[in-house]
């Protein structure tokens, strides 16, 4: 049984260099800092993600009733989740685990679609009476980018279609994006952790059409939205972190680069990737031999559609990048 509630933040113990975790390894900007800072002189009150909403909107280019503030993408899941009473509830593998793990944990029956190498999505293999789709865009752990005009075909009449974008801030000029296209039927969640260097504040959010949005909305748990996520989403929204986070972006796709190439270097076995991970396939009992030389990747057995072959690597600067492939390089040597 694969263990869908394993994430990659329970690897990266203390003392181990951690290519676990695909946060952003650089500082948070310093308008972050102070904005973080700054919440917790409204903490005496009550939490109120109405403002967070609005900028957000304004982001995407979205009337602000179809922006729901969520705890953390891993909120929006569960909102999902518990909406309806599904009927065929479908999740496209290999990708994050917690939407699957969201919707059993709502007593729903979930059909696993599972794609094959390379992992492009495949239209076809989703059954016809699925009346949710939930697919990664681009997608954990694989790294892969759909084109929005094949997500844009998993579309039906009576179909919900959630494209988890957790990542898509970290893709230079966001081109496959549906955030800001409005199309009905489709639910976009968002996460403000990996580019910002925030997964404590838990601040994510998803976008939909007005009604839909209002539903989900209401299933929200009260002031489940802290006062500093607020602040975080307020702060991520204006101009000057639109031109951060696109630096930032550039800046992943370099040392990326630098993943690629020491990969291929080794002749190991990876997909290419547009985001702050690339999946690779070292063997089995690589990822074990990794961690003994003090270096964690994130073990991939428990993304359905995997094995142990494989891991994923977090997307850092070249020389712990280095570091990481010196140790590939002796696990690799080893019998």
């Amino acid at each position: 049984m694969v263990d869908l509630a394993h994430h990659g933040d329970a690897e990266a113990t203390p003392g181990l260099l951690d290519l676990a975790v695909n946060v952003y390894p650089g500082q948070r900007p310093p308008w972050l800092q102070q904005a973080l800072l700054a919440s917790l002189d409204d903490v005496g009150r009550y939490p109120d993600a109405a403002a967070a909403e609005a900028a957000l909107a304004v982001l995407h280019g979205r009337a602000p009733g179809e922006v729901v503030a969520t705890a953390g993408a891993a909120e929006a899941f569960t909102l999902v989740a518990r909406w309806r009473d599904w009927r065929r509830p479908v999740v496209v593998h290999p990708q994050f685990t917690e939407p699957h793990a969201a919707l059993v944990a709502a007593g729903h029956a979930v059909t696993a679609v599972v794609q094959a190498p390379p992992f492009r999505l495949d239209v076809s293999a989703v059954p016809d009476d699925a009346d949710l789709v939930v697919l990664g865009n681009p997608t954990n752990p694989t790294g892969v980018l759909h084109p929005a005009a094949a997500v844009r075909a998993l579309v039906r009449p009576g179909r919900v279609v959630v494209v988890d974008e957790a990542f898509m801030d970290t893709v230079q000029d966001e081109p496959e994006s549906l955030a800001a296209r409005g199309l009905p039927g489709v639910v976009v969640v968002r996460s403000l952790t990996k580019q910002w260097s925030i997964p404590g504040v838990r601040a994510g959010y998803l976008v939909a059409g007005e009604a839909e949005a209002a539903q989900l909305r209401a299933l929200r748990v009260p002031w489940s939205v802290s006062t500093a996520a607020v602040a975080a989403m307020r702060a991520c929204s204006t101009p000057e972190a639109a031109a951060e986070s696109e630096r930032r972006a550039e800046q992943v796709a370099r040392w990326r680069a630098h993943l690629h190439r020491g990969l291929s270097h080794l002749g190991v076995e990876h997909l290419t990737s547009v985001t702050s991970f690339v999946l690779a396939r070292p063997g089995a009992g690589v990822h074990a031999r990794l961690r003994e030389a003090g270096v964690a990747a994130r073990r991939c057995d428990t993304f359905p559609g995997l094995d142990d072959s494989w891991v994923r690597i977090a997307v850092r600067p070249p020389d712990v990048t280095d570091s990481l492939l010196d140790a590939l390089s002796t696990a690799l040597a080893m019998p």
